[in-house]
């Protein structure tokens, strides 16, 4: 009887986007950042455009309701103001050099959600609480 023996070489596991320092980078600043621009566009109210959705129209900025079409939303201006935003910032860090961006402390992505609550809370309190 027989035996074979065979060989296997080691194959080079391809990169993968999970793996990447920009794309670390990029998430980590995103995940801090973001919270930050959204509280920043929801005191100031700068939706970048702002839906009324009894007439399906947009309106780019912010814009008041009308008089008998009902309210405006100003959320999915807000949404979208931070998505642009963060996104840019995410972008400008992925060039930073790998010494600095290694210095960005992982508890931030964490934390600065965490203290946005009570902000969120107290701009709410309109809809939980009716005299």
């Amino acid at each position: 009887m027989s035996t074979t023996t065979s060989t296997t070489r080691a194959t080079p596991t391809s990169s993968s986007l999970a793996s990447s320092t920009k794309f670390k980078t990029f998430a980590i600043t995103f995940a801090i950042v973001g919270p930050v621009i959204y509280m920043v566009c929801l005191f100031f109210n700068w939706p970048l455009f702002t839906f009324h959705p009894a007439t399906n129209r947009i309106a780019l900025g912010w814009e008041a309701a009308r008089s008998g079409e009902g309210p405006n939303m100003t959320w999915y201006g807000w949404t979208a103001t931070t998505l642009l935003a963060g996104s840019v910032v995410s972008f400008l860090a992925t060039l930073l050099p790998e010494t600095v961006t290694r210095k960005i402390p992982l508890i931030l992505v964490w934390l600065i959600p965490f203290l946005a609550i009570p902000y969120l809370a107290w701009d709410l309190r309109q809809w939980w609480f009716h005299p």
